[in-house]
């Protein structure tokens, strides 16, 4: 299987590559670091698998469009194209820059658009292929601090639904699907663009980058599901935003604020990544893991069951039957 990984140096997509690797897949990996996406080559490779590097920036059309051709050419047809790639600002909203504002929207949704746009001028034509949008539970409900990421991830949300009915009025055998992620402990809330006076942090529960990269490949095999949730905060949150999104409002503008910082001041001066990779001298590969792995599940009990529901349906439908032969059976015999 050939699969591109778009944001593969680091976090979910690094964690996603290395798994593809494990099971032998020819692997594209697009990012902007490239000691990280030589790092995640390395990964593949020793996994079992084969990897091509192209440092990539995502919200550059043609040069993702550019990539797409190099990893065909070097692997042959493109079978799975996985979007990840991220860059974000942590400040309420009046902070923000226009610019950093346009800069976000370029990589997290419009970076989306154009790996889609590359995976499906090569898929359509071939009636083949599966793209896996890698969300959030905030594009279903934000939050505050994040206004420019929960943006993006909404518009992913409205623009994979609006794909999505073409491709069915096509009868297209290309699938696309969303998997909306819980908080993460990706080495992103140390290199993310911050105004916050303390250091930026996932709001916990929090999940290590390897339950993410479950779950995708899990979607990857299984992409006829509109969305796949990650973790009982996702649920919790995108069910609580249907049922009472007033009441999310309020809770979030008495605890959005702390639950995203730790107590760990910070200073103006530390690396971000938001107009080019934290990379080379400023810090090198950063690996999957941010600095929460204290903290952080590796296990999601709600994705357990939802990768086994169809074997837990079963299980349940044959002890039904069980105890209902169970309950006739005891009505026939001889009451004492």
């Amino acid at each position: 299987m050939v699969v591109v990984v778009t944001g593969a140096s680091a976090g979910v997509g690094r964690a996603t590559a290395r798994m593809l690797g494990e099971r032998g897949a020819r692997v594209g990996l697009l990012a902007r670091g490239e000691a990280g996406l030589d790092a995640a080559a390395d990964e593949i490779r020793s996994a079992g698998g084969e990897a091509l590097a192209i440092p990539t920036d995502v919200a550059d059309p043609t040069a993702v469009e550019e990539a797409a051709t190099r990893v065909e050419q070097h692997f042959g047809p493109i079978d799975a194209w996985i979007n990840v790639a991220f860059t974000s600002v942590f400040a309420p909203f009046h902070e923000i820059e226009p610019q950093e504002y346009r800069r976000v929207t370029d990589v997290c949704y419009l970076g989306f658009v154009h790996g889609t746009m590359a995976a499906l001028t090569r898929m359509r034509p071939r009636g083949h292929g599966v793209i896996v949008q890698v969300g959030s539970a905030l594009g279903e409900r934000a939050i505050p601090l994040q206004s420019a990421y929960c943006g993006a991830k909404h518009a992913i949300n409205g623009f994979t639904e609006s794909l999505r009915t073409e491709l069915l009025h096509e009868r297209s055998k290309v699938h696309v699907t969303v998997v909306q992620m819980p908080a993460l402990n990706t080495p992103q809330f140390s290199w993310v663009l911050s105004r916050l006076p303390h250091h930026p942090q996932p709001v916990p529960p929090i999940y290590q980058p390897e339950v993410a990269a479950r779950a995708v490949l899990f979607a990857l095999d299984h992409p006829r599901r509109k969305q796949y949730w990650v973790g009982a905060s996702t649920v919790a949150t995108i069910l609580g935003q249907r049922v009472a999104p007033a009441l999310l409002d309020r809770y979030l503008a008495r605890s959005g604020y702390k639950s995203q910082q730790t107590d760990q001041p910070v200073g103006s001066g530390r690396p971000a990544n938001l107009w080019r990779p934290v990379d080379g001298a400023a810090g090198g590969d950063h690996g999957a893991h941010g600095i929460f792995d204290d903290q952080a599940h590796g296990h999601s009990a709600q994705m357990w069951l939802s990768r086994h529901r169809r074997l837990l349906t079963g299980t349940a439908t044959a002890a039904g039957a069980v105890a209902a032969a169970a309950v006739a059976g005891s009505a026939r015999l001889p009451q004492h």
